[in-house]
């Protein structure tokens, strides 16, 4: 026991009083170190190496140089296929769905995701740990503050990520909302001027994407998919789901009840554009609306406090100096 107090007092005199919790640190670094370089050189699998040769058998075109370095990239990615991606095939699902809609269409997605969050977070950890334990930051602290000082820019590098794709799926949720409506009316021109609905989708992807970028991506995935020859009506389900919008998701089973009833699919859009019209209207409205609400508190924050200076400011001077007249000096 005491030659243990020894070897703590010597710690704490070299590193000072978290020198347990540095080496601790170290420690567990180097075994995250010596983990990912032995994950790195484990042999290649068989299956990896027979799609690199058939890949390398093809054409030599820009396209598959392309598609030979996006193979690399997930043979990497592989390796670590365990630690990035959910057991649980729901949950997997369920966070392909949430990055798919932020934007993120990549096979690769989700382990990008996993990996930016433990990048992040091991990041954060160590800065915390610099800065409480060599540039001074850990002086004069509690425990308390000292824990959260250390592990608070950790949690914070964790959860940014997942705060991005937050954001990034309300924006693009707002942007499909948005062009929706003109994306119904150049649909319904173009079924009017005798196109079929395959050939009306390419178009409006086509003249969506310089206003609507993400709109118009997602109507190309429905027409890549319809001419790979997929059913119609899962296309369209699975167009539903990816936007996470109720709009569309209402438009996907207005086309689905077309088809299955035979009715015209003009009359359909014309019905349905005129309804998203109205709808872009509403919300219109109710955001002016709420204009005078806003204004309101703006214009009493900024208003209420100078006035309240200017009338009551006079005669708390003149108390004040009546209380200095009355005071021991005064007369």
């Amino acid at each position: 026991m005491e030659s243990l107090s020894q070897i703590e007092a010597a710690i704490s005199g070299v590193l000072g009083p978290m020198g347990l919790i540095i080496i601790a640190g170290v420690l567990g670094l180097m075994l995250v170190a010596v983990t990912v370089v032995m994950m790195l050189r484990q042999p290649e699998d068989p299956l990896d190496k027979l799609k690199k040769s058939a890949n390398r058998s093809g054409k030599a075109s820009d396209d598959s140089s392309l598609n030979l370095i996006q193979t690399g990239q997930n043979a990497q990615l592989q390796k670590f296929a365990k630690f990035l991606e959910p057991e649980d095939v729901n949950e997997l699902s369920a966070k392909q769905l949430e990055l798919r809609q932020a934007g993120y269409a990549s096979r690769d997605a989700v382990r990008i995701f996993f990996f930016a969050q433990f990048t992040l977070g091991l990041l954060g950890l160590i800065a915390g740990v610099i800065y409480v334990n060599f540039l001074g930051g850990g002086e004069g602290l509690s425990t308390q503050k000292t824990m959260m000082w250390t592990i608070g820019p950790g949690a914070l590098g964790y959860y940014l990520p997942k705060y991005w794709v937050t954001r990034r799926v309300e924006a693009r949720k707002e942007e499909i909302t948005r062009g929706f409506p003109d994306a119904l009316d150049m649909m319904l021109v173009c079924v009017e001027a005798g196109q079929s609905l395959d050939q009306c989708i390419v178009r409006v992807a086509k003249e969506l994407r310089a206003s609507y970028r993400a709109l118009s991506e997602e109507f190309e995935v429905v027409a890549y998919e319809m001419k790979a020859g997929k059913d119609k009506i899962s296309v369209l389900n699975d167009m539903g789901e990816r936007c996470g919008v109720q709009d569309v998701s209402s438009f996907v089973t207005v086309l689905v009840q077309s088809a299955a009833f035979g009715t015209s699919i003009s009359d359909a859009l014309r019905v349905y554009a005129g309804e998203m019209r109205d709808k872009r209207v509403m919300r219109a409205e109710e955001a002016a609306n709420k204009l005078p609400t806003k204004m309101t508190l703006a214009t009493m924050m900024l208003t209420v406090p100078p006035l309240l200076i200017i009338l009551v400011g006079p005669s708390v001077h003149g108390i004040s100096e009546l209380g200095n007249m009355s005071g021991p000096g005064g007369n």
